[in-house]
């Protein structure tokens, strides 16, 4: 599975980074095992350039947990870390998007997989493209470096240094940068 993770608030810690660090750290205990990440990115908040810029980056995710339950998963770690859902593209201090479940399409009962605008956004595609080049989305076929490339929204995405975030590890059982769970 790849989840895109996003803050523009810091919440209670030193700074987004560290937000997002330890939001990482709270998957394990939801069955949730990251097999790889990527870096940070920075881009100006989305519709809004005025709000706090935020920081993303994407995970890919080993569980044996159905789709729906991996959703449900991420919105209680939301939730842990103040996630409120007052209105559309407020600030946050957390934002778990489910991306993609292997080749699977679904867009029933409020869950959408492939996340439906996920191939737009260079803050999402960027950092899939940095841990998952050859990832191909399950309805365009086109690769997430290609994406990365021609994502409309949030243009400025970037990466930020962040030494304790350039660790990747190859999903078990995959090839490197496939992303094919």
């Amino acid at each position: 599975m790849i989840v895109a993770l996003g803050s523009n608030l810091p919440g209670g810690y030193r700074d987004v980074p560290a937000l997002l660090e330890a939001a990482l750290e709270a998957f394990p205990a939801h069955g949730l095992s990251v097999a790889a990440r990527s870096g940070w990115w920075r881009s100006a908040a989305w519709p809004d350039p005025a709000m706090p810029a935020y920081t993303n980056g994407v995970v890919l995710v080993e569980t044996a947990l159905s789709v729906r339950e991996t959703l449900l998963q991420l919105h209680e770690i939301e939730a842990a870390f103040g996630r409120t859902r007052h209105r559309a593209n407020a600030p946050r201090t957390l934002d778990l998007d489910l991306i993609a479940h292997g080749r699977a399409v679904i867009g029933e009962g409020g869950l959408q997989v492939p996340h439906p605008r996920a191939h737009e956004r260079r803050f999402v595609m960027g950092p899939l493209a940095d841990v998952a080049p050859r990832w191909r989305h399950p309805v365009s076929g086109a690769s997430a470096a290609n994406l990365a490339v021609t994502a409309t929204v949030g243009k400025d995405a970037a990466r930020i240094p962040s030494p304790a975030c350039r660790e990747k590890v190859a999903p078990k059982g995959s090839d490197e940068g496939s992303a094919s769970g």
